[in-house]
């Protein structure tokens, strides 16, 4: 397929074309339809809802809230003709507009209740005829506009509401571009060359387009909430660019090596390709560990997440190749073309720092594990103190007019009366009830609608505010001792209450979708590496790494350490469906990097059975694309805190300290470091395991460009050591070559940063091993090989020279 897509690149890039601005037309033309359908089955406030919905049918349009304060001299009051002669032309105006249906403020008839104790605080309702998200923006900033144009010293105006909210968001994209900028910014620097940088760009917007405005139309069949596209573009982009990443860097690596454009971006979909395949369907399968949850909202999210993974890897395996195919050559840098030119095809060499951090952690693997778990224990410990809720306008920045309207209704009406709590009796004694509710402990208010269809509707404002933890007891007090002790039949509803009902559905069930998604990354990696260690390591190191990024968000979102200084508004609960959706991104994320380090640490075991020099070059070769991809995730993630949105900017806050802290902690020092203290039982599995197994090829190893002739008298093995100077330090770029008695090369290599080779042996025998390097001597020694691998150091010493006849 990838070598179709290069030959027909223009028929690819054509229908790529077509479906991005089809799909794009056809879901611009459509609109939206999210749902939000937090409602949990056999709860409470599932109950308490389905009843209302049928007694009391709700208007379709969204209810806002203008809220008014008078400061200044002692006595000053809404009621006052200075600020009523202000106020009421604004709300009769705000009525008379196209799109609003209904006003009511405190000075009609019935209004004294939204008149504070205190007479400085009033509220006004205006009613839409439209739901928030339908609500014509233009028509939200006029009301905005008019209200506070009734502003004057001494008179506060400010405005609270779903469609409120909206007037506030930053430009719809902001956060995806912001991060795409720093992806291209880390591209550049990787790749030094423009095209290579904006070839995984080019794949992650198409994908993520599509994506999204598939999830739209999708909207118009299905209940998906509206933080379903934020999350959607959160991974897309993020996995999009990576996974592209992963792809470019394989096929300029051909080029490097000597190979074709066209065989380079064969073989690059061969390898990477198939790893790239493997990672979007474990992520995919991740996130449809979400669904044993049984939350219908959740369904949405995993509709949107998975479709746009999806999409990214059918854009990295058939788009990536076509833009391959028109580049050629160009994907490298001109630096790069001038080189290969001039001196010919060379190996990869491992970046310095990379060899030298392999090689410290080799040496001192205690360590290097120890520093590493006390760093993530520590950051875990927050993690404890963990409480699920939900977050609302109280937790805006304290600059928005959200913010200060929740401020001044709970000033003036108590802290309850942004989050009422509605008991619905269906059966019993309504007015008994009632009587109970004022004298329970924690309520503020209570007042009864009249009774609709044999249904009442009891109005329940707490002393506390709808994230507090009283108001939590207070509902587990009417549930579980008021209601049960009047005889009625009841069930307690609202928002805070579903929210509660959601967090605790969330925190019963969570064990076991951890034990899925563990269970299932454990399987898929004893198939891909044939070792019962390995996958144990790395559920461990996911389970530390959510453990972790958890303890981060706490400590941000719960405890406020930093909120307003990074912009996200005041602290409270962790919303309820995020450690959901958290962990499974977490998981499918985790094991890109843990397929991508170990597959080459794999590789390494099975053609030297060394698992120090193992562990020591997969890591060395692997650490600096896993480490440019985290950083380009880290961006990505951390953009969506200006998304306005505190849903997108946990997860976004979250998602980017656990790449952070699996990338630069784990990968490149906690695994590493614990498997070379386990040694080779790091790939033990017992045989009658390894007979029943199926053969998964994450990563098929790359074929040689030449490959040495093997010898039929006996099997193929290798010769690997370090080259060193008379000092004892390793000599890097040192050509070593395998020669046959004849003198007829077999293999040539060139040393790592670290002095580290490994040539390849036909068949056991003799054979002569030729090492030189620049400013060194060369020298050439016999060395006999039996049925196992050999281990030979080579000493070079300057002006040195040795024949080889």
């Amino acid at each position: 397929m990838a070598r179709w897509c290069y030959r027909h690149r223009l028929v690819v890039l054509l229908l790529w074309v077509g479906t991005v601005f089809g799909v794009g037309f056809a879901g611009s033309a459509a609109g939206t339809d999210y749902a939000n359908t937090f409602s949990l089955p056999n709860t409470d406030s599932t109950r308490a809802y389905d009843l209302m919905e049928k007694a009391f049918p709700q208007s379709a349009g969204d209810t806002d809230t203008v809220v008014w304060k008078v400061d200044g001299q002692e006595g000053a009051s809404v009621r006052d003709e200075a600020v009523r002669s202000r106020i009421e032309p604004a709300l009769k105006e705000i009525g008379a507009m196209k799109g609003v249906g209904e006003v009511t403020d405190p000075y009609a008839a019935g209004g004294a209740a939204q008149i504070s104790e205190n007479g400085r605080i009033a509220y006004a309702q205006v009613t839409f005829v439209e739901q928030a998200n339908a609500v014509p923006k233009e028509l939200v900033e006029d009301v905005v506009d008019t209200a506070q144009a009734a502003e004057r010293d001494g008179l506060q105006v400010e405005l609270g509401g779903q469609a409120i909210t909206r007037t506030q968001e930053p430009p719809t994209g902001i956060a995806e571009m912001v991060g795409i900028v720093a992806a291209a910014v880390v591209l550049f620097l990787a790749f030094g060359s423009l095209f290579a940088m904006l070839l995984p760009l080019v794949v992650a917007i198409a994908a993520l387009g599509t994506g999204l405005m598939a999830t739209s139309l999708l909207s118009h069949v299905t209940d998906v909430p509206e933080v379903a596209p934020l999350l959607g573009s959160l991974i897309g982009l993020g996995v999009g660019i990576d996974y592209a990443l992963f792809i470019v860097t394989r096929h300029r690596r051909g080029i490097l090596r000597g190979m074709k454009p066209e065989e380079s971006a064969v073989v690059a979909l061969n390898t990477s390709g198939r790893a790239v395949l493997f990672a979007g369907g474990t992520v995919c399968i991740a996130l449809a560990g979400m669904l044993v949850m049984n939350m219908r909202f959740l369904d949405g999210v995993v509709i949107a997440t998975s479709l746009t993974v999806v999409l990214s890897v059918l854009a990295a395996v058939t788009l990536l190749p076509a833009l391959l195919g028109l580049l050629g050559m160009r994907v490298l840098s001109r630096r790069q073309r001038r080189k290969l030119a001039a001196t010919g095809p060379e190996p990869e060499l491992t970046s310095g720092l990379a060899a030298r951090w392999s090689a410290y952690v080799q040496k001192r693997p205690r360590a290097v594990a120890g520093l590493a778990l006390v760093v993530m224990v520590i950051l875990a410990l927050p993690v404890l103190s963990i409480r699920l809720g939900a977050t609302d306008q109280g937790n805006h920045q304290e600059s928005t007019t959200t913010r200060q309207a929740y401020d001044l209704l709970a000033e003036g009406f108590g802290p309850g009366f942004n989050g009422p709590l509605q008991v619905v009796v269906s059966e019993g004694d309504a007015q008994g009830l009632v009587s109970r509710i004022e004298s329970t402990e924690g309520v503020a208010q209570v007042a009864a609608v009249p009774p609709a269809n044999g249904v009442t509707l009891i109005q329940v404002v707490p002393t506390t505010s709808p994230q507090s933890e009283k108001t939590d007891q207070l509902i587990d007090r009417l549930r579980d001792d008021v209601i049960p002790a009047s005889g009625a039949e009841a069930h307690v509803g609202g928002v805070t209450a579903v929210f509660k009902d959601f967090a605790a559905v969330t925190g019963d069930r969570l064990p076991y979708f951890v034990a899925a998604i563990i269970s299932l990354g454990f399987l898929l990696l004893l198939v891909a590496f044939r070792s019962l260690v390995v996958p144990l390591t790395a559920a461990l190191m996911n389970l530390i790494a959510a453990a972790a990024s958890f303890g981060v968000l706490v400590a941000i979102f719960q405890w406020g350490w930093g909120t307003e200084l990074i912009g996200i508004g005041k602290e409270g609960p962790i919303t309820a469906f995020l450690p959901v959706i958290m962990l499974s991104l977490l998981f499918g994320l985790s094991m890109d990097y843990q397929v991508f380090l170990v597959s080459r640490m794999h590789e390494e075991w099975v053609h030297t059975k060394d698992n120090a020099r193992a562990v020591r070059v997969g890591l060395a070769e692997t650490s600096r694309v896993i480490n440019c991809a985290a950083l380009i995730m880290i961006c990505v993630f951390s953009a969506f805190v200006l998304s306005g949105d505190m849903e997108g900017a946990m997860a976004g806050i979250g998602l980017a300290a656990a790449v952070a802290l699996d990338a630069f902690i784990l990968r490149t020092a906690l695994v590493p470091a614990a498997m070379h203290l386990l040694g080779k039982s790091n790939w033990w599995l017992p045989e009658g395991l390894e007979k029943r197994l199926p053969h998964l090829a994450v990563e098929p190893r790359e074929e040689a460009v030449t490959e040495a002739p093997v010898a039929d008298d006996g099997p193929a093995s290798v010769v690997h050591g370090i080259v060193r100077d008379t000092d004892g330090e390793p000599v890097a770029g040192a050509a070593v070559a395998l020669l046959s008695r004849g003198g007829r090369q077999l293999d040539r290599v060139v040393s790592l940063a670290d002095g580290s080779y490994i040539v390849s042996v036909p068949a056991p025998g003799a054979y002569l091993l030729s090492a030189s390097a620049s400013s060194y001597g060369s020298r050439a020694s016999q060395v006999v090989v039996s049925d196992g691998p050999l281990v030979y150091d080579v000493e070079l010493a300057e002006g040195e020279l040795d024949s080889v006849n």
